[in-house]
């Protein structure tokens, strides 16, 4: 298939796997609904967590979507050929249903017939097994039916062929993952899929969930077995293609264009130029989707909102290496919004607040900037000697979000150097304490699938029914959510502190509930027959498709589980903090006792 667009590549993987019995869902929000580990939606089974652990799925046991994902970790890869921090994965999923001879079998399919890829193009590899699993000899040997040749089945370690979680606990397994042979000549006698040398591209992965990684970093023994595939819809784009980056993709060019001509610069100059046009295209389509999002959140200090931040500030930077100012970052959002509102809807609904939140961004940042500035000029002004010590250099960067290039060049003009060294060791240590934190912070949560992330997570509706009912607001709605084994986190739009009197009333609103027990239903019906019963949460189904509703006391919302069975099981509600958490939103910190 020649020069295929995204959209036909959507279409066809869809298509394909509904007509081998697949529901096609919609996807999720790219803020993860309860889930403590991760602060967005890294994959396309992150989403589908309750239902890999064995909750009933409305839509049934085989399904496809496509799935909107970010990943940060490997920010400063970003502007290479392929690393982006946003993406569309591919996917299909078998919940207890097929397994290997299946997935690898359509696999295959999909690749050669569908996309039309000669068998000689194409290589795999499978897992080689340690103590934690056996070697993959089954689909080694479905890989040979299917007719890739022995010599082009790769055993690699779990560092290559296991997948997961997504977070420090949850459904994982070993993977086989398909590539596509270049041609180019083998880089030594070990040459395989996984080395760096660019003869092997991967373009597919298929994940066989059988293990669950608990909090001891033991593997157990799903109950179900699941199949769990990906296929990233911007680097298979661009290897069908022949191109030699994503941003070459039609996905990005017209961006990479418009770059071009309000810089006056070309992209092909390379260098510099080429480099700072893909980080300042990729960083503002994520905060794109991160501030469009059905649960879209606004920069800030904090969690998801510190992450976006730190993407349009780093776009900021990077825009003005081409001597461009925010508004271009403004321009550039608006072509996201209009490519991409026809797929995901809520880009469109949100175009306004995602160019309004992009603007005063800008316009914060810019004033940080002036703010460092007079602390640099103070800085200089008292230190010994003509080097900038690089715990000062962090400092301005860790508090003033001022970017080491920006200093280095300030304190060039002044004569001074700085210690690059001691900045990238403050910044490493910097880095291990907030690992250290993360995962203290993230220990535990929803994936557990635990009794008490239940309970929390059944208190979280009831919360949710008693901010409406207490502020006297119907139009008060989840913003975002997150759970451990020890509390729940609950963000929802209002625009002001609530006072100690509301917050009383709120904690015995949500006791007298759970005092009346009573057994927790929950219930499958289509989006408007949710809609007709009051049913409040995040419509992102189709009008006709099925959805979980839960019936808690009071409280009726769409919801994938899990839950207690029944009120009487969570016990004492207590807030324990009210505050902000963005602009328009607060924050609920509770437990139960």
């Amino acid at each position: 298939m020649e020069r295929l667009t995204s959209s036909e590549l959507r279409q066809a993987y869809l298509n394909f796997f509904k007509e081998r019995g697949h529901a096609v869902i919609p996807t999720s929000s790219l803020i993860p609904e309860n889930d403590p580990t991760v602060l967005f939606t890294t994959a396309g089974m992150h989403p589908l967590v309750p239902y890999l652990l064995g909750e009933k799925h409305p839509a049934g046991t085989r399904l496809t979507d496509v799935q909107i994902c970010v990943r940060t970790g490997d920010i400063d890869e970003v502007g290479d050929a392929f690393h982006l921090t946003f993406f569309e994965m591919l996917g299909n999923w078998s919940l207890g249903d097929y397994f290997k001879k299946e997935a690898i079998s359509w696999s295959y399919e999909f690749l050669t017939k569908v996309l039309g890829i000669p068998v000689e193009k194409l290589a795999v590899s499978v897992f080689a097994g340690d103590e934690d699993c056996p070697k993959d000899e089954e689909s080694a040997r479905i890989w040979q039916e299917m007719g890739i040749p022995k010599d082009k089945i790769f055993f690699l370690p779990k560092k290559n062929n296991w997948w997961g979680p997504a977070g420090m606990t949850g459904p994982c397994g070993p993977d086989t993952e398909m590539f596509i042979d270049t041609g180019k000549e083998k880089c030594g006698e070990g040459c395989s899929p996984a080395c760096d040398c660019g003869k092997y591209l991967e373009i597919w992965n298929d994940v066989f969930m059988e293990y669950f990684k608990n909090q001891d970093g033991m593997f157990e023994p799903l109950k179900q077995r699941n199949v769990d595939t990906g296929m990233g819809l911007e680097r298979t784009i661009c290897i069908l293609n022949g191109y030699n980056s994503v941003y070459e993709t039609d996905l990005f060019d017209f961006a990479i264009k418009k770059l071009e001509e309000l810089s006056g610069r070309k992209y092909s100059e390379g260098g510099d130029v080429t480099l700072a046009m893909r980080i300042v295209a990729d960083h503002v389509r994520t905060a794109t989707f991160i501030i469009g999002d059905v649960k879209g959140v606004t920069p800030s200090n904090v969690d998801q909102g510190y992450v976006l931040r730190r993407l349009i500030r780093r776009a900021l930077r990077y825009l003005k290496k081409l001597e461009l100012d925010g508004s271009a970052m403004q321009e550039i959002a608006k072509l996201y919004i209009e490519k991409y509102g026809d797929v995901y809807p809520f880009i469109k609904e949100n175009g306004e607040k995602i160019i309004s939140e992009l603007e005063l961004e800008a316009e914060r940042f810019s004033k940080t900037l002036e703010q460092g500035l007079k602390e640099l000029e103070k800085v200089l002004t008292h230190i010994q000697g003509k080097v900038l010590p690089g715990k000062t250099a962090f400092r301005l960067y860790d508090t003033f979000g001022f970017p080491l290039e920006i200093t280095k060049e300030l304190c060039a003009e002044q004569g001074f150097s700085v210690d690059e060294e001691g900045y990238h060791e403050a910044f490493r240590i910097h880095q291990e304490k907030s690992k250290m934190g993360a995962e203290q912070k993230f220990k535990g949560g929803l994936a557990d699938n635990a009794a008490q992330t239940a309970r929390l997570h059944s208190a979280t509706h009831l919360l949710n029914a008693a901010l409406k009912k207490v502020l006297n607001d119907n139009n008060i709605n989840q913003k975002g959510s997150n759970i451990t084994a020890e509390r729940l986190r609950f963000d929802f739009n209002f625009d002001r502190p609530l006072t100690p009197e509301e917050i009383k009333a709120v904690e015995d609103f949500v006791n007298a509930e759970i005092k009346k027990g009573g057994e927790i239903i929950c219930e499958e019906m289509t989006v408007d027959e949710a809609l007709s019963k009051g049913a409040v949460g995040v419509f992102t189904s189709k009008y006709g498709e099925k959805v979980k509703v839960y019936t808690i006391g009071c409280s009726k919302e769409i919801c994938g589980g899990p839950h207690a069975a029944n009120l009487s099981e969570l016990g004492t509600f207590k807030i324990v903090k009210e505050q902000s958490s963005s602009a328009g939103v607060r924050r609920i910190r509770a437990i139960l006792e």
